[in-house]
């Protein structure tokens, strides 16, 4: 008996029990690849005439591909409805759906477009990709934080967009005393797996 408790059959279970916490593991982390847009947020911040101004986008639609064993191969876009911004009343609302600001007519939609994501430790990462805004595409860097949420995750970042790289603000508003250029950009995307 002591003789089958050291035996190759010992080690193949031994072998094969350590496999199945290492799969199991893996498929715990796994991939996220469906966004949870009822839990998921855009906001932003600007500064006018050094007061700053918050707001938000209702609507959006995100893709996700994003395995925290291999970060490299992670891939994003979002897709924005620039109509749905809430710049924090009505009147705001309706003078940056135009043709001086957004011109959601001509240009409805912002899109942003992964092209590489790189680990930074500690659950957080960089993702790097083309924000294309008013017929503009200009590249953008955005760090972000992983945490798990039972099942699920909450990938939650921000960084800074330069709006007249992109033409939003033309006339008056192209001044910078007036509306600061830099607009801070955050996102929490609620993410699950399959």
């Amino acid at each position: 008996m002591t003789f089958l408790m050291h035996s190759p059959l010992r080690r193949l279970v031994t072998l094969g029990a350590g496999l199945f916490l290492l799969s199991s593991a893996a498929l715990a982390a796994g991939s996220y690849t469906r966004v949870l847009p009822e839990k998921s947020s855009l906001v932003f911040v600007s500064s006018q005439m050094g007061v700053s101004v918050d707001g938000s986008f209702k609507r959006f639609s995100a893709t996700v591909n994003f395995d925290p064993a291999m970060p490299e191969a992670g891939r994003a876009t979002l897709d924005i409805d620039l109509a749905s911004i809430d710049a924090g009343g009505s009147e705001a609302n309706e003078e940056v759906k135009g043709k001086n600001w957004f011109d959601v007519k001509q240009h409805p939609t912002a899109r942003f477009v992964s092209t590489s994501v790189k680990p930074l430790g500690n659950n957080r990462y960089e993702v790097r990709g083309n924000m294309s805004i008013r017929g503009q595409t200009r590249e953008v860097a955005a760090p972000f934080t992983l945490k798990t949420d039972g099942a699920g995750a909450v990938l939650e970042g921000s960084f800074p967009l330069k709006r007249l790289d992109y033409g939003i603000g033309s006339g008056v508003w192209g001044d910078t005393d007036v509306v600061a250029n830099e607009v801070r950009i955050s996102f929490r995307l609620a993410v699950a797996g399959q």
